[in-house]
């Protein structure tokens, strides 16, 4: 199901907001697992999307946030 964000003012704080370091770490791991041929479980699958998922929200957030400062 695709995000959609309304055309709303969104605070400009929001360009801080990334994903905090440990999250990108696991996240960074599943793939690389994915890239070496290493299947995932489907919990570890369910646990990657959910993290790019939560990756793409946060770079579209800042990136309007950025475009809203500027």
């Amino acid at each position: 199901m695709p995000i959609i964000i309304a055309d709303e003012q969104i605070p400009t704080d929001l360009v801080r907001f990334k994903l905090p370091s440990a999250v990108h770490a696991r996240l960074q791991f599943l793939l690389d697992q994915q890239d070496r041929g290493q299947p995932l479980s489907v919990a570890e699958r369910g646990e990657a999307e959910g993290l790019v998922d939560l990756a793409e929200l946060l770079t579209l957030l800042r990136l309007r946030a950025e475009r809203g400062a500027g």
